[in-house]
């Protein structure tokens, strides 16, 4: 749960993937060399042809180096040796690969969409390259198919930032479309609710749309799974329900390595957590108050008649000033966690993105890493529920922006599917 605020936040030079800042690095060379900001006043009339022509060229022939280090680093990761892969010197951040990444094709497709090589004074962005690894991450993931999974974050994934799944949202189509497909559904969210109904207000849209798909008898067994407080609440889709949703105990579908996490630990965390928070409500006398709650403790904006709405950069203090708190405690080093600004609060809660991806994948069945797909919007901002790139450790993930580019992905995706079906 974000603000658009999040987003942009996490665009900004301190908090870029440092992948997408090598490659966008490497780009800026040939469009220096071969740009041509003064052709308007050429007596040429081919000039921009010859660029555009040039450029393409040099981009494609980058990307498929790029193409080739990165395959170089997945055979490094199948014999253990991926810290001596030739891209882990270069960019020593650089993490795991689930499927091989088809870059060369990938910028020529988004390249055709965003004129990319024709562009005299702006040269190849962080939104470009950003759209052309979820392009590339794609395609490795239909041609090594089938694909299994995805998993969803919710605001500004799904939906705009604290709003609901209503039934005229253009996203739901293309999720009954993959649940046809017999492609499983995740919404992993920071929402977390022990009471289904909770859940329905914010996703009844997809709810009513999937139980009228199958009266008209277009499903037969719709596997759709939310995953609420990050990887504390499961609920699966239940037809029969008044809410349509199923609470299932946790100790029939948590990992193993979660049976470790003591009930002691977890409100020790909580514990420490709630202190640090209440530290930075009293130091920067915050209009707030603190909630409690059996897997996560926050801050939301007091109830008092008069009180002051909690700003950016108090949500932001708070969310770091407790990260740190928490991360530097004995606790916090046997527990994971997730503290995240979710726009108009601060919470932290038990887990993060990633076990509750993993959650998914294990409850649906032990699907792999490399047929599952996550799509969200908060890989890099230092509140966000994807901070530390949780989901990748898990799974391949596509980074989106807001809920329009999960259309226009999911979309992309039933285009490529429909090439190699």
């Amino acid at each position: 749960m974000t603000t658009r605020y999040r987003v942009e936040y996490a665009l900004k030079t301190h908090r870029r993937d440092q992948l997408i800042e090598w490659i966008k690095g490497l780009l800026a060379v040939p469009f220096v060399l071969h740009s041509q900001p003064t052709a308007a006043y050429d007596s040429n009339g081919d000039a921009l042809t010859v660029m555009a022509y040039t450029s393409h060229r040099r981009y494609t022939e980058i990307l498929r180096d790029v193409e080739e280090l990165i395959n170089d680093h997945i055979e490094h990761q199948k014999s253990g040796t991926q810290e001596r892969s030739k891209l882990k010197h270069l960019v020593p951040t650089v993490g795991n690969f689930f499927t091989p990444l088809h870059l060369e094709e990938a910028f020529i497709y988004q390249d055709q969409r965003r004129r990319i090589s024709s562009r005299r004074f702006v040269p190849p962005s962080f939104n470009d390259i950003r759209l052309t690894l979820n392009t590339a991450q794609l395609l490795g993931l239909v041609r090594g198919g089938p694909l299994q999974l995805i998993t969803f974050d919710g605001d500004l994934t799904l939906y705009d930032d604290g709003q609901s799944l209503t039934d005229n949202n253009p996203v739901i189509p293309k999720l009954l479309q993959l649940l046809s497909q017999g492609v499983k559904i995740g919404i992993v969210t920071a929402a977390g609710y022990t009471d289904a109904s909770k859940y329905y207000g914010r996703l009844f849209g997809l709810l009513e749309a999937v139980k009228a798909a199958m009266i008209r008898q277009e499903l037969e067994d719709p596997r759709l799974v939310i995953l609420g407080g990050e990887s504390n609440y499961l609920f699966t889709f239940d037809v029969h329900s008044s809410s349509m949703l199923k609470f299932i105990p946790r100790k029939e579908w948590i990992l193993e390595d979660m049976k470790q996490w003591t009930e002691t630990n977890i409100q020790e965390l909580l514990d420490v957590a709630e202190g640090a928070l209440r530290e930075c409500v009293d130091t920067m006398a915050l209009s707030a108050e603190i909630i409690r709650k059996d897997r996560a403790v926050g801050i939301v904006p007091s109830s008092q008649p008069g009180a002051q709405k909690l700003t950016r950069e108090q949500l932001e203090e708070t969310v770091l000033v407790t990260q740190q708190v928490v991360e530097m405690s004995s606790v916090g080093k046997k527990l994971p966690f997730c503290a995240f600004n979710g726009g108009n609060d601060v919470f932290v809660d038990i887990g993060d993105k990633s076990w509750g991806v993993l959650a998914c994948q294990r409850f649906l069945g032990g699907i792999e890493g490399s047929k599952t797909l996550h799509v969200g919007d908060q890989f890099l901002s230092a509140g966000a529920n994807d901070f530390k790139a949780c989901a990748r450790l898990a799974c391949t993930t596509a980074w989106i922006a807001n809920p329009g580019e999960t259309v226009q992905l999911l979309d992309e995706l039933s285009e490529l599917i429909k090439k190699t079906g």
